[in-house]
C-alpha cells in the first residue's frame, strides 16, 4: 500500500515527466548583475531574471572590448597592446555598468523616483554606447571605408600637387626675374666695356676719335679708361655670374624637386592612414550615401540599446520577492544602525542630565549652607545688640571679614550669595 501510494504521488509530480536534473549554477551571471547571491538563492523564481540581466551586462563587456581592440589596432598595429587594452577597457565598462545596475533599487521607491534615478545612468550609458559604437561601425564598413580612404588620399595628393606646382611656379618666377635682372645688369656692364674697348681700338687705327693714326697720347688715355673700367666692373661681373649660376640652380632644383616632393607626400599620406582618417571616410560616406547613413544609424542605435539595456532592463523589471527581501535586509540593517545611534545619544543625554542634576543639588546645598551661616551670624550680632555689646565698627569689620573668608573658601561671587 505504501509503495502504491508513493507511485501514485509520483504520477502527478513534475519529476515523473523527466529525469531529475541539478539546477544550473548561475552565480557568475548573478555576480555580473550585482545581485546579492546568498539572498537570491532563496527565490528560484528570480534566478532567470537576474541571469538574463547579468548576460546583458556581460555583452557590454564583449562589445566594449571588441570596439577598443579594433580602435587600438588601427592606431598601433600591435596585437599584444591591442589585447591588453581591449581587456582593460572592457573591464572598465563592465564594472561601470555593473555599478549602475547594482545601485538601482526597485522596492520602497516610487516609479517616478526610479525614472529620475535612471535618467543620469541612461545618459552615461548613452555616452558609453556612442564611444563603443563608432569603432565597431568602422569595422563593419571596413571595405567601403578602405575605398573611400583611397579616394580621400588621392584628393589630398592632387591638392598637394597643385600647391607644389603653385609653390614651384612662384619660386621659378622669382628666380627667373632675379636671373633676368642680373643678366640685364651684366649686359649693361659688358656693353660699357665693349664701347670703351672699341673707342681705344678705333683711336689706335685712326677710324674714329681724332681720325689720326698713331697718336699715342689719346690712344693711351682711352686704353687706360678701358683698363680702369674693366678693373672697376670686374668684381661686379664675377658676382653677377655667380648670381646667375645660383638662379639657374634654383630653377633646376625647382623643376627636379617637384616630383620628389610629390612622391614623398604620397608615401606619407598612404602610410599614415589612421583612425581619424578612417573616421572621416565613414562620415563622408554617411553624408554622400543615404543607405550608409541609415545603416550606420541603425547599427549605432542597436549598440547603444545594448549598452543602455541593463539600465532599461532593471527599470522595467517588476518588483519580485528578491527585491522585497533585499530592501528588508538593507532597511533593517539601517534601522538597527540608526537605533544604535539613537540609543547612544539617549545614554549620553541621560549621563549629562544626571551630571547637571548633581551639580544643581550641590549648588543648592552650598547656597543653603551659606544662608544658614548668614542667619547664624546675624542672630549672634542681634543678641550682642540686645545685650548692649554690639559695636557698629567691630560688626562691620567682622562681617566683612566673614563674608570675605566665605567667598574665598567656597569660591563664590557676588551673585552666588542670597
Amino acid at each position: 500500500m505504501a509503495a502504491d501510494n508513493h507511485q501514485e504521488d509520483n504520477l502527478y509530480s513534475y519529476d515523473s515527466f523527466g529525469e531529475k536534473r541539478k539546477p544550473s549554477d548561475h552565480r557568475f551571471l548573478w555576480w555580473c548583475a550585482g545581485a546579492h547571491q546568498d539572498l537570491l538563492k532563496q527565490y528560484p523564481s528570480e534566478h532567470a531574471k537576474y541571469s538574463g540581466l547579468g548576460g546583458v551586462i556581460l555583452a557590454t563587456f564583449v562589445l566594449a572590448g571588441l570596439s577598443a581592440g579594433y580602435a587600438i589596432y588601427t592606431i598601433f598595429n600591435n596585437l599584444l597592446l591591442t589585447f591588453c587594452f581591449a581587456i582593460i577597457w572592457g573591464l572598465i565598462i563592465f564594472n561601470f555598468d555593473r555599478f549602475l545596475v547594482a545601485t538601482m533599487r526597485k522596492y520602497g521607491i516610487s516609479k517616478r523616483k526610479q525614472i529620475w534615478m535612471a535618467v543620469p545612468r541612461i545618459a552615461l550609458a548613452l555616452l558609453i554606447g556612442l564611444t563603443i559604437a563608432r569603432p565597431l561601425e568602422l569595422k563593419i564598413f571596413e571595405k567601403e571605408i578602405n575605398t573611400k580612404v583611397v579616394e580621400n588620399v588621392h584628393k589630398k595628393i592632387q591638392l598637394n600637387d597643385s600647391l607644389l606646382k603653385i609653390e614651384s611656379a612662384n619660386l621659378a618666377q622669382t628666380a627667373t626675374d632675379e636671373r633676368n635682372r642680373l643678366i640685364t645688369r651684366k649686359q649693361q656692364i659688358e656693353d660699357t666695356l665693349h664701347q670703351l674697348q672699341q673707342a681705344y681700338l678705333h683711336e689706335a687705327d685712326g677710324t674714329a676719335g681724332s681720325m689720326q693714326r698713331g697718336i699715342e697720347n689719346i690712344t693711351r688715355l682711352k686704353l687706360n679708361a678701358f683698363d680702369q673700367a674693366r678693373t672697376q666692373y670686374g668684381p661686379e661681373l664675377a658676382q653677377l655670374n655667380t648670381g646667375i649660376q645660383e638662379q639657374d640652380r634654383i630653377l633646376n632644383d625647382a623643376n627636379a624637386g617637384l616630383e620628389s616632393k610629390r612622391k614623398l607626400y604620397e608615401q606619407a599620406a598612404v602610410a599614415n592612414v589612421g583612425f581619424l582618417e578612417r573616421n572621416k571616410a565613414l562620415s563622408d560616406l554617411n553624408s554622400e550615401e543615404s543607405s550608409v547613413f541609415w545603416t550606420s544609424l541603425l547599427i549605432s542605435l542597436l549598440i547603444i540599446l545594448i549598452e543602455v539595456g541593463p539600465i532599461l532592463s532593471k527599470l522595467i523589471m517588476p518588483v519580485g520577492p528578491y527585491d522585497i527581501a533585499l530592501a528588508k535586509e538593507e532597511l533593517l540593517a539601517m534601522a538597527a544602525s540608526e537605533n544604535d545611534i539613537r540609543q547612544d545619544k539617549e545614554v549620553s543625554y541621560e549621563k549629562k542630565k544626571v551630571f547637571y542634576q548633581k551639580q544643581k543639588e550641590m549648588s543648592d546645598k552650598l547656597v543653603s549652607k551659606l544662608s544658614s551661616l548668614q542667619e547664624k551670624h546675624i542672630n549672634e550680632e542681634l543678641e550682642k545688640w540686645e545685650r548692649g555689646d554690639w559695636d557698629p565698627r567691630d560688626h562691620r569689620a567682622s562681617m566683612d571679614e566673614v563674608m570675605r573668608k566665605i567667598k574665598e573658601k567656597y569660591q563664590l561671587g557676588e551673585d552666588g550669595l542670597i
